[in-house]
């Protein structure tokens, strides 16, 4: 795992990231709509407000949609599944699914997912896997 693909740090998405190295999912919320949203931004992307709050998530979400990568990619042993996923606070983010076959079989679009945080050297990735899962 040591070779794939590490994230852009900006000021902006680095209480993210620092979230996630604490095993934390951190998401912007907005006071004023009272929405979360993803990914980070300085401003609510439905009102416009500057005004914006750090709330921690609680991790838990479903499978909204997929696919199944089948070409070699950078660090990923294909096949592989790249996922939607529809928090539990009703943000949508992507994220790779881990310790579920890539195969529509086990993927059954809306089953529960919790997040888990994946190395990559010193920044830890978000990412799902089933509900109860072991990671």
């Amino acid at each position: 795992m040591a070779d794939r693909p590490l994230p852009t740090i900006y000021p902006e998405t680095e209480f993210y990231w620092n979230g996630a190295k604490e095993g934390k999912l951190l998401l912007n919320s907005c006071p004023s709509c009272d929405k979360a949203y993803f990914p980070p931004r300085p401003f609510c992307p439905v009102c416009g407000n500057r005004d914006v709050e750090v709330k921690q998530a609680s991790g838990k979400g479903r499978l909204y949609s997929y696919i199944i990568n089948h070409l070699p990619a950078p660090g990923y042993e294909p096949p592989f599944t790249v996922a939607v996923v529809l928090l539990d606070e009703g943000v949508k983010m992507v994220a790779n699914i881990l310790d579920c076959p890539a195969d529509p079989d086990a993927l059954i679009l809306d089953m529960p997912l919790d997040v888990t945080f994946e190395q990559r050297g010193d920044v830890a990735i978000p990412q799902f896997k089933p509900a109860g899962a072991t990671a």
